[in-house]
């Protein structure tokens, strides 16, 4: 990258308390886009933010207890291709020396070159005499134990074979970025990710974890208190990493976001060792 790292603090919301791995509070991975989303479009005015490609989250930045700001590192530099490539960077004092760990990066495209594409999923709920029901209080006591602001998914959570469907509610959590209004609350999708995470659950025996997808696609931003329904298809598994697809409507059909090739994996095990996830 042809543009020098900037120096970006982040301010610890209170809601990030309740979003936890392996017992460490870690900023989400929906925070990460919002941040980086922010920071590009500050630098590249004319780049579309609502759509998003190639995201990988890397190592977890961890949020230390009492925590009130976190000092980090913003890279975002247009490349030959014509995509803009921003990545979010912390900075480790070691001694003497210093090491830089990476913990998200996004390829974002402009306007001329984004095709709206029809989801492949479709709203409706899912049929057939073998669908498994999961109470979401139990849901997040048991098999997705975040804090009150990110139990976005309400009432039941269906699950068939390779899909899962839900209903989600957006907390009354203001606004606090002018980006949000391109790509709204970031808790529907998080929720939507939880959908994932417990289909993913009936395969392997962990929580897997969203390391990364192909395409975030915004349509229509989502917004606090506001109410919407999930659809998540697994499209692969192997024992290390599970891939969905997921969509997030209205309760009148209309899509507001879809996000494809979702990759997710058992992170507990990459915070154990200090490595980070590739």
């Amino acid at each position: 990258m042809s543009d020098n790292r900037i120096p970006f603090t982040i301010k610890v919301q209170p809601w990030f308390q309740d979003h936890s791995v392996g017992g460490r509070i870690v900023l989400p991975a929906v925070e990460t886009m919002l941040l980086l989303a922010s920071r590009c479009l500050a630098l590249h005015p004319k780049v579309d933010v609502r759509v998003m490609k190639n995201v990988r989250f890397g190592k977890l930045l961890e949020i230390p207890a009492n925590a009130v700001n976190i000092a980090t590192l913003v890279e975002c530099a247009a490349q030959s291709d014509g995509q803009v490539h921003a990545k979010l960077l912390s900075r480790i004092q070691m001694g003497a020396m210093s090491r830089i760990k990476e913990h998200g990066e996004i390829f974002f495209s402009y306007p001329q070159e984004t095709k709206e594409q029809s989801p492949t999923l479709d709203p409706a709920p899912l049929t057939g005499g073998t669908l498994k029901k999961i109470d979401s209080e139990r849901l997040y006591q048991e098999l997705v134990p975040f804090g009150p602001r990110y139990r976005t998914l309400q009432e039941t959570l269906y699950l068939s074979n390779y899909h899962a469907w839900g209903r989600l509610k957006a907390p009354e959590v203001p606004f606090i970025d002018p980006i949000q209004s391109v790509l709204g609350s970031p808790f529907p999708l998080d929720g939507a990710m939880h959908a994932a995470c417990v289909l993913g659950q009936q395969f392997v025996g962990y929580p897997p974890f969203p390391v990364g997808f192909s395409k975030r696609h915004i349509i229509q931003p989502t917004q606090p208190g506001s109410r919407y329904i999930t659809k998540v298809a697994m499209t692969s598994r192997t024992p290390d990493e599970l891939v969905f697809d997921l969509a997030i409507f209205d309760s009148e059909g209309q899509v507001y976001e879809t996000v494809t090739g979702i990759r997710m994996r058992d992170v507990r095990k990459a915070m154990k060792k200090q490595v980070p996830i590739e």
